[in-house]
């Protein structure tokens, strides 16, 4: 195993960081590595948001339900889904451009989650740790009013970036057969590999906790599908110009 694989296969989410600030120019490498990204037909359909007003942090971090990091991270970043350029440059060569497909809902957010990716290993490359904030999605239209946010562009996640000071455990990952297929959707011994993965989720809260948190992989799926999970989002998209037809 090269020594990306062993990069990769150590990512951890940091919610401890050092005052460490990043040396300058840092970020601009480390965005300008993560544009090598992959894109639908070269759209790049993103912006990156480097929010660094005290006040707007603070009201990031209440919008996105008090995660303290938001403002105790050496950079945090806002990743948009950003249609507004396209659209632009649709328009510039002469055509009427259709939006509101729901494809280009679909083009954007993938290529933003891709991106992100990107910076996220460029940035532990270099010594550093990151965790995604989703809690953006929480209050999106009060974030896109405080960022500006224009038509054809939306907050799909934040990210908090800086010099780690903790040093948590890899977080165990799915069975590999259970995500690998060979020719067809062959699901017949994922129960049984589930079960397995659930005791392991369980011994790993259990000794990161020091056994105050009793649960696994499988409960904790459960509140994303036992309500309504931002109900918000789907009219707050349409508002924005990602009417999904």
């Amino acid at each position: 195993m090269n020594s990306v694989m062993t990069l990769l296969k150590s990512h951890r989410s940091i919610r401890k960081f050092t005052e460490k600030p990043l040396a300058d120019g840092m970020l601009e490498q480390l965005v300008s590595a993560a544009q090598g990204a992959s894109s639908s037909n070269h759209v790049q359909a993103y912006s990156i948001i480097r929010v660094t007003d005290p006040e707007n942090l603070a009201k990031l971090m209440a919008l996105s339900g008090d995660q303290a990091y938001i403002q105790q991270a050496a950079e945090f970043l806002v990743f948009c889904a950003d249609m507004k350029r396209n659209t632009e440059a649709a328009a510039r060569t002469g055509i009427e451009p259709t939006m509101g497909m729901t494809e280009q809902l679909l083009v954007s957010t993938i290529d933003t989650a891709l991106v992100a990716q990107n910076l996220t290993i460029a940035a532990e490359s270099e010594g550093l740790g990151v965790v995604y904030i989703g809690g953006v999605r929480n209050n999106p239209e009060a974030i896109s009013e405080l960022l500006r946010l224009p038509e054809h562009v939306y907050p799909v996640f934040g990210m908090c970036l800086g010099y780690p000071d903790q040093d948590p455990d890899v977080k165990p990952r799915l069975p590999l057969a259970t995500v690998l297929k060979q020719d067809y959707y062959d699901a017949q011994h994922d129960p049984v590999l589930i079960e397995q993965y659930d005791s392991e989720m369980e011994r790993y809260y259990q000794a990161r906790t020091g056994g105050n948190k009793s649960s696994n992989w499988s409960q904790s799926m459960a509140p994303m599908f036992s309500g309504k999970l931002r109900p918000h989002m789907r009219d707050f998209l349409i508002s924005q110009g990602f009417a999904m037809k």
